[in-house]
């Protein structure tokens, strides 16, 4: 009973003294943390927050609960594109005349960042597909003296949305070609002189990009890319299986996950807080995986979180990498927070909020508020040497 006592005493004192901006200590957080979060703002969130060294819990609200995660889901596609994936390789799309006449052959890789505009392509170094068709049709007119009636196009590793994407820009320039289906190895074998060829970043760009900047489309596409690689199903079935296997290989209960796409846009989808956490922890202590912690947006500063934390907690600039989640009546957040010389993991997860942009702000602010009362510069003591004295 003494001892109950004294912690309460201290947690008491702390609350009392400790400046507003400082960092609590372990023992402190879960009474403030309680009190911070038994408020209308964030209405009962599932929450975690673990000592990123230890994976010991600090705190737990809801642990256990299935909720909403929003671009939070964004964390598994990262995390199986490390895995699955080769992180210094590129995607290639090459276009060629056919063997036959009247006949180009697209072979593709299925570059999830191919662009439709030919001026952020060569902005950001990414394969323009209106350079591949502004270039084929030119070359088709060429070969064919002006006229490119009765062409075929013999294609391999294209989304359906790049294919639409030729169809639209091709049928403004009168240019109608029958599209044909065919697989690599048939590609191959069609493909006589190349016309052109087109790369795009490496994988690690492309993945830096999609967490930083929450990117639904390359989400499920690199998502879709990792189960290929990984010999599944090229769909969100194979999706599904991807994430269930890695869980269990990290030693974490999968039991409760809901997947119905790779980038948290449904609001079927289902994870818990302790999901998360456990994920987070595990990657955290892996050096592979040090890559998708140094993409995640950090508070006040990049990506998606650039805006955070600069009103509603300023001491937490620059200490906080986490992935955002946002969908309407849910805020999410899941990532690390520096506090002093250690580091958090954290998942909040509310979504029980009311609708509407206000409701979605008082929760982004109260959860930068919670950060603000953890989050401290890890600056270390220095020492400095006495000058001898004359006796």
């Amino acid at each position: 009973m003494r001892l109950r006592f004294l912690s309460v005493l201290l947690v008491a004192t702390q609350l009392i003294i400790w400046p507003a901006q400082a960092n609590l200590l372990p023992e402190a957080i879960p009474a403030v943390f309680e009190q911070l979060l038994n408020q209308p703002a964030l209405a009962n969130p599932a929450v975690v927050l673990m000592d990123g060294a230890t994976g010991e819990i600090i705190y737990e609200k809801n642990p256990f609960a299935q909720r909403k995660p929003a671009s939070v889901m964004k964390l598994f596609a990262g995390a199986s594109v490390i895995r699955n994936l080769d992180l210094n390789s590129q995607f290639t799309t090459n276009v060629s005349f056919g063997a036959e006449a009247k006949t180009l052959v697209i072979q593709g890789s299925y570059d999830p960042w191919i662009s439709t505009s030919h001026e952020v392509a060569r902005k950001m170094q990414r394969a323009s597909l209106s350079h591949i068709a502004t270039l084929s049709l030119y070359r088709a007119k060429q070969r064919s003296n002006g006229s490119v009636s009765n062409f075929k196009i013999l294609y391999s590793g294209l989304y359906s949305q790049d294919i639409a994407n030729l169809k639209q820009f091709w049928a403004k320039k009168k240019f109608k070609p029958q599209f044909i289906a065919v697989n690599s190895e048939e590609a191959t074998l069609n493909s006589a002189e190349l016309i052109t060829s087109e790369i795009s970043p490496k994988v690690s760009e492309i993945l830096k990009w999609t967490l930083l900047w929450s990117d639904n489309n390359l989400a499920e596409r690199l998502a879709r890319l990792s189960a290929k690689a990984a010999g599944l199903p090229f769909n969100i079935d194979g999706v599904t299986i991807l994430y269930i296997n890695m869980l269990i290989e990290l030693g974490i209960d999968p039991s409760k996950l809901v997947i119905k796409d790779a980038s948290g846009l449904s609001k079927e989808n289902r994870v818990t807080a302790q999901m998360i956490g456990q994920l987070l922890y595990q990657l955290h202590e892996d050096e592979k995986y040090k890559i998708l912690f140094d993409s995640l947006p950090i508070g006040g500063v990049s990506g998606t979180l650039r805006s955070r934390f600069l009103t509603t907690a300023p001491g937490a600039v620059g200490l906080v990498r986490a992935k955002t989640g946002t969908l309407n009546g849910t805020v999410t957040l899941a990532g690390v927070v520096q506090s002093s010389d250690r580091e958090y993991i954290f998942v909040t997860l509310a979504d029980q909020i009311s609708n509407g942009m206000k409701a979605s702000d008082r929760a982004r602010a109260a959860i930068d508020r919670l950060l603000g009362r953890i989050a401290a510069p890890n600056i270390p003591a220095e020492i400095s040497e006495v000058p001898e004295t004359h006796l």
